[in-house]
């Protein structure tokens, strides 16, 4: 059967363990409260105050017992059914309410009505509904923590359908190379959606998947409170002293829709009668009674608590406010507020070229700027293709000048990751092309994020661009135009040296993603005299070259040196 746990044992058996009746009663609560706000809200959908809901009814031991786990300050990235860790954060109730119900005062500005939302105050960074990409965004919030050695750990869910995703792998492969320290927490419930498990892979376990990229694994029992709490609290001390990736699986079982709209036709009724009989917090519930660590009277006190806590923060968030349209908030929120501040250039000059331009502006960023890390295939040793960071190795060391594996996406998804610590990032596609194998999660997360939920994205995204130097249709387009009906992003796209240095130190200044835009053909064909040290541009100024009485043209990047030399030949447009 499809699912099943292994051979059936006692309550005594299944939940033994040393930990004082205190803590026991505690992790009873930490599953209680997020079942009595689900069946709450399933009432609530059915009245319709709330437009949808995915239900994690039979799973909240993994949610619960993680979040227990770990420290209050430490990153977790939970999925849309994973109400326990919400709740184990002591996020206020009517928050999560209001949040649900398009509230202004929810986490998301009452922009949409469901988990796809974070919070810094919590520790928590929300999902998007592509799932894969927050895979690698813990990648990066646990490549800072190692950074800054603050002996943390980092926890990320998926469930058995998102493991199917590119994302996944590349996560793993990049955690396991780096050696992060990330619990990788599949919640294998039976079905995407309706599409069972044998449908989604081949092996026997997905734990098996850790052997293939040297990453330590485990099979928990997702319905076990006990079991989560204690394997996971002695998974994360060892990976704070001693930081690397675990796999862990967590047998379960999904028993409501995929969302409620969907129901479980799909189910055999034999599947679903055996999992209601695992339910985790009823089994734990009779176990705690059967030792005498809680009495009838005790739940019925913690019940009605609850069942008031409920109450009190539905009509707390029932009495806020739904936002008002305004053109100007939504404008506002799309960008990270960032006032530029000028700084003049020194009077001492080279004459450089445009590729040159470019090495000294990152370098003088990563000067300023000791929490910037730079990633890209082949930047470190090798100093990349075009020999930009050429000696970035030897002057700041490996921890900040990192060689990626080719995974373009995890690689954007780790800046997003250093940017949510605290920390700035720029990624270096090896040619403009190949961004496509990272185009989700520019648009899809970086892009969004401050609109979502407040949280911008650090994140600045060299790409040499262009064609004209016989490379061929995979290492020359000029692909500016794909990003530029996305908001959320800016684009910067130099045409001198001049330019090329000081708006790249402006794009890393900036706390929003910046697609940095650099024609390879201008590389070493374009010279000028470029100021030494650190000054900056202002985004999004045009330069003013000629003057006419005609026409106005406004171009950027190699169009420019085009229509200098139309010019200066006198030929018509």
């Amino acid at each position: 059967m499809n699912g099943v746990l292994s051979s059936p044992k006692t309550l005594t058996d299944l939940f033994k363990n040393e930990l004082p009746d205190y803590k026991q009663i505690e992790l009873y609560k930490s599953m209680l409260l997020p079942r009595m706000i689900e069946e709450k809200m399933l009432i609530l959908l059915r009245q319709g105050k709330i437009s949808k809901w995915f239900s994690g009814i039979g799973q909240e031991a993994i949610s619960c017992g993680i979040t227990l786990a770990m420290q209050q300050d430490e990153y977790i990235l939970p999925m849309h059914r994973n109400l326990g860790v919400f709740t184990n954060r002591n996020i206020p109730l009517w928050k999560l309410f209001a949040q649900w119900q398009g509230k202004v005062e929810g986490f998301t500005k009452g922009r949409d009505r469901s988990f796809h939302f974070g919070t810094q105050e919590y520790h928590i960074v929300g999902m998007i509904s592509h799932l894969g990409p927050q895979l690698g965004v813990a990648d990066g919030i646990a490549l800072a923590q190692k950074l800054k050695n603050t002996s943390k750990a980092t926890a990320v869910f998926t469930g058995e359908g998102g493991t199917s995703e590119g994302d996944f792998h590349e996560a793993l492969n990049v955690a396991s190379v780096w050696q992060l320290p990330v619990l990788f927490c599949v919640e294998n419930n039976g079905y995407g959606l309706s599409t069972p498990t044998q449908e989604q892979y081949a092996c026997e376990h997905i734990a098996d998947r850790g052997l293939g990229y040297g990453i330590e694994s485990h099979i928990i029992d997702g319905n076990n409170i006990i079991e989560v709490y204690t394997t996971v609290s002695r998974i994360l001390d060892d990976i704070r002293e001693n930081p690397r990736p675990i796999l862990l699986e967590f047998k379960t079982f999904r028993r409501r829709g995929h969302e409620e709209a969907s129901g479980t036709k799909y189910v055999p009724e034999d599947l679903m009668a055996y999992w209601e009989q695992q339910d985790p917090v009823t089994r734990f519930e009779e176990f705690l009674l059967n030792q005498g660590i809680i009495t009838t009277d005790q739940i019925e006190e913690i019940k009605q608590q609850f069942k008031t806590d409920i109450n009190e923060g539905l009509d707390t968030a029932f009495a806020k406010a739904y936002p008002t349209p305004s053109t100007l908030q939504e404008i506002d929120d799309v960008y990270k507020p960032h006032v530029y501040k000028e700084i003049e250039p020194e009077k001492s000059t080279q004459n450089i070229r445009l590729v040159d331009a470019i090495k000294d502006g990152l370098f003088e960023g990563m000067k300023r700027y000791e929490d910037l890390v730079i990633m890209g295939q082949d930047i470190a040793d090798y100093g990349g293709v075009f020999k930009i960071t050429e000696g970035f190795l030897e002057e700041f060391g490996s921890g900040r000048v990192r060689n990626t594996p080719i995974c373009e996406s995890a690689i954007v998804e780790a800046g997003m990751g250093l940017s949510i610590a605290g920390m700035k990032a720029v990624v270096e596609m090896q040619f403009a092309d190949f961004v496509s194998s990272g185009f989700n999660p520019i648009v899809n997360y970086l892009a969004k994020s401050h609109y979502r939920w407040q949280q911008n994205a650090d994140v600045v995204v060299r790409m040499p661009c262009g064609a004209g130097v016989g490379a061929g249709p995979f290492h020359s387009q000029t692909n500016e135009s794909w990003f530029f009906t996305t908001p959320g992003l800016k684009i910067v796209y130099p045409a001198f040296p001049i330019d090329a240095k000081g708006l790249l130190i402006s794009a890393i200044e900036d706390p929003n993603p910046v697609m940095f835009f650099e024609h390879k053909a201008l590389y070493r064909s374009v010279y000028q005299d470029v100021p030494d040290g650190y000054y900056n541009l202002p985004i999004g100024k045009a330069a003013h070259l000629s003057q006419g009485q005609d026409i106005s043209i406004i171009t950027y990047g190699l169009g420019v040196h085009w229509l200098l030399t139309l010019k200066k030949n006198w030929i018509l447009i």
